[in-house]
């Protein structure tokens, strides 16, 4: 676990050995405490934030640079 300072969160953990391909880079697991017990997010390697959304499919995005990862459940209900 790596701690990343954020001006939202304070003192983060980010783990690189959990990740996700984006659009623009990869989005690593960010944590709440260097054991990793709890997830604070995800981590945008494209611009280094951790201002990123996660919605009920699984697809993140990146609010700073608009990095995405395409949803991971998906049917044709949600059309």
């Amino acid at each position: 676990m790596e701690p990343i300072e954020t001006d939202a969160a304070g003192t983060l953990y980010l783990s690189r050995s959990d990740g996700d391909r984006g659009s623009k880079g990869p989005f690593f697991g960010v944590y709440a405490t260097r054991t990793g017990d709890d997830k604070f997010g995800w981590f945008c390697s494209a611009c280094e934030s951790v201002d990123t959304a996660m919605d009920a499919m699984g697809r993140i995005q990146c609010n700073e640079c608009g990095n995405l990862r395409k949803p991971t459940e998906w049917d044709a209900a949600h059309e």
